[in-house]
């Protein structure tokens, strides 16, 4: 087994441990609908019946049957938690009991309308936090949802129906259960289920159908069903592949992955794929791949790379840039870690050189026998590619190349005195060494050149005859070809090896500065601490300045909070601050909107709400276009918004408990003084009852004064 087949010990170590706190949690399990009347509950309670039947402790926690008698039938035999009623707007409302469940403890409970919203005063405002403790309890749960009821798809929903669903659920809720039953059916069965009553009474039923049960409805919210169920399932089959370190593609989804690179027509590559993205109607990835070649681009063809990399995000797609000594091995390794089997790749007309230098298709094809290869001819350029200024002037890498001849020279000028003490064999060890050292110091490039000059030095000065290219011992061809060929291996694998070296540095060092802002974050108790802290990870990491809005009571972001690393100086656009909070996208400097801006807003989205907006400036703008680094500084947004929303619930907490000290306080006081006011109450009514029973009864005046004391 090699390193890429073997699993990874930390993924193994994590596996592990998800494994365990699973198994100390309940399971949940949902049945899934395009919408009500289909069969959830149904569904449900049947599966239900079967469970018991088997021997499983299930009780009913809360099941809405709406009248239909089919449904009612399952109910027989299933014992029902009592309900708890709440009042609320001189009604009684009669909610899910979850004391009662976890005072019970049964193996399964039947919860109904996961998106439900509890009466006021409950112990939680939506049902699915009901759910979600009694999962902490240990409790099995199964439960019914709608697909319009998901958080992510709820305005997706109101633009196909025209009705805003209030109640939902979030989208992890759906990602982390553990079983996902999907209930379907026709729409055309569906609407005559309704005409029959079997869904809503007959008055409700033609106002239904009228509004959001029209047959056009059914059938987008069908397919949103069955894509959303499709994608969980996609999610599980990348999940297990990883954990259990499978390597063959497995064609379980059709994806595209196009490989991209400096060249000017990789725009047009990148425009290809989407429009057989779209005709095959499947997602698709663009991979960029730097390998130590492509470390010394020109400034023209970096940048080219990075519009290509926005555009191909821009259109769809889910870009990524990875390192490596390989484009083809990289392309590979990422194919098979995402499982996609459709690699897309331009087929250029022009000859590649050296001939013997194999294309990139010809190598995927050699190494990677279980992915489909797509090529898209690309049309020759019609016009010339501008240099760019920096292609005339003196190339900083032609001082490596002297050095590195200079240092061959400094071996040759070392050895010569040697040359009668030395064996040729030691000599040319001195050689590899230097070539070993130009590899580590200056690249690959300069270590071939040293490898030449190496070469060229042993003959000239070592080698007999001496000081003439000529060669008296055929035997020496082979040396210096051994020698040669042994120069270049090891100088491109140091070369390999320091590249690389580089890259693991590099995302160590992001990896460090993310833990060590989370660190910093989970101990930050106001909000100006947390604007400080990602301030400074954002100039340290971005070389970028930041500022950080905060939302107010009424969906009003406050003013900007900023640190003392300029942040001052920002050109901060409030509306557009407000803007990107409202609608909960990225806006101002490479985004789509307002792009004119020289100020990036991220939204900052938290597990319930957005908390608020995160304003950077770079001041070198190019680095954050490239994706990775976009990628980092939306994860800087994520643990900003979770460190807001802690620091909020910490002050709800705070004022929580103030309040119930006051209200304690208040009742300690009312006990106090009933108390002491009880005695004289009892006597002055004992003073009006002995009054009443005078003899002779007391006069009107005095009956009247008895009767107040008793009714005050």
């Amino acid at each position: 087994m090699t390193d890429g087949e073997r699993p990874d010990p930390d993924v193994l170590l994590a596996q592990v441990q998800q494994e365990e706190a699973r198994a100390a949690r309940g399971k949940l399990k949902i049945f899934f609908g395009a919408s009500a009347g289909v069969g959830k509950t149904y569904a449900m309670l049947a599966a239900a019946q079967a469970a018991r039947q088997q021997g499983v402790d299930v009780v009913i926690g809360i099941v809405e049957t709406h009248g239909r008698a089919e449904t009612e039938a399952l109910l027989q035999g299933l014992p029902r938690l009592p309900m708890k009623e709440a009042p609320y707007r001189g009604k009684t409302l009669r909610e899910f009991d979850l004391d009662a469940a976890l005072q019970r403890r049964p193996a399964l409970v039947l919860v109904d309308e996961l998106a439900h919203s509890n009466a006021t005063g409950s112990r939680h405002p939506k049902r699915w936090q009901d759910v979600e403790e009694l999962l902490a309890a240990g409790i099995d749960v199964w439960s019914t949802m709608n697909v319009q009821h998901l958080d992510s798809l709820n305005d997706v929903v109101s633009g196909i129906t025209g009705i805003k669903v209030w109640e939902t659920v979030p989208d992890r809720v759906f990602d982390e259960a553990d079983e996902v039953v999907i209930v379907d059916l026709p729409p055309d069965e569906l609407l005559l289920r309704l005409k029959q009553g079997k869904v809503y009474l007959a008055q409700q039923a033609e106002t239904a159908v009228r509004n959001f049960f029209r047959k056009g409805n059914l059938i987008a919210l069908r397919e949103l069903a069955l894509r959303r169920t499709a994608d969980r399932v996609d999610d599980q089959v990348l999940e297990y592949r990883r954990n259990a370190a499978v390597r063959p593609v497995w064609r379980t989804g059709e994806a595209l992955l196009v490989a991209i690179g400096p060249e000017p027509d990789s725009e047009a590559l990148v425009r290809a794929t989407l429009r057989l993205a779209a005709q095959l109607d499947v997602p698709w990835h663009a991979l960029y791949v730097e390998i130590p070649a492509l470390q010394r681009l020109s400034e023209a063809a970096r940048q080219r790379v990075l519009r290509v990399l926005k555009l191909a995000q821009d259109l769809g797609a889910e870009t990524e840039t990875v390192s490596g000594a390989s484009v083809a091995d990289a392309v590979v390794r990422y194919a098979r870690h995402h499982n996609l089997a459709k690699v897309v790749l331009g087929r250029r007309p022009h000859r590649r050189w050296p001939p013997w230098q194999r294309t990139l298709t010809e190598t995927l094809g050699r190494v990677a026998g279980d992915l489909d290869l797509v090529q898209i001819a690309l049309a020759p350029a019609t016009t010339r590619v501008p240099r760019d200024k920096a292609a005339h002037q003196p190339n900083p890498q032609w001082t490596a190349y002297a050095l590195s001849v200079a240092v061959c020279g400094a071996v040759t000028a070392a050895t010569a005195p040697l040359y009668n003490r030395l064996e040729l064999t030691n000599i040319v060890m001195l050689f590899l060494l230097a070539v070993v050292g130009i590899a580590l110091r200056w690249g690959r490039g300069p270590a071939v050149l040293g490898a030449f000059v190496s070469v060229a030095a042993f003959d000239f000065f070592y080698a007999p005859p001496r000081f003439t290219f000529a060669v008296a011992d055929a035997q020496y061809l082979v040396t210096f070809a051994v020698m040669l060929f042994v120069a270049l291996v090891v100088g491109q694998l140091t070369a390999g090896l320091k590249y690389q070296a580089e890259v693991s540095t590099q995302r160590e060092s992001r990896a460090r500065a993310l833990y060590e802002m989370s660190r910093e974050l989970s101990g930050a108790l106001l909000t100006e601490q947390i604007a400080d802290i990602a301030s400074r990870f954002i100039a340290s990491e971005f070389e970028a300045r930041a500022a950080l809005f905060v939302a107010g009571l009424e969906e009003r972001l406050h003013a900007p909070i900023m640190s003392g690393n300029g942040g001052d100086a920002l050109p901060i656009d409030s509306s557009i601050a407000q803007w990107s909070y409202d609608r909960g996208e990225a806006a101002g400097f490479g985004t789509d909107t307002l792009p004119g801006s020289p100020v990036l807003y991220l939204p900052l989205r938290a597990p319930m709400r957005l908390r608020g907006v995160l304003a950077v400036q770079p001041t070198q703008p190019d680095r954050l276009l490239v994706p990775e680094q976009r990628r980092l500084l939306d994860t800087c947004a994520s643990l900003v918004a979770i460190a807001l929303e802690r620091v909020h619930y910490v002050d709800v907490a705070q004022t929580t408990m103030v309040q119930m000290e006051s209200e304690r306080l208040r009742n300690s006081l009312l006990s106090a003084i009933s108390h002491d006011l009880r005695t004289p109450l009892a006597s002055l009514m004992a003073m009006a009852d002995s009054m009443s029973l005078t003899q002779p009864p007391p006069s009107g005046a005095q009956a009247k004064i008895a009767q107040a004391m008793r009714d005050a």
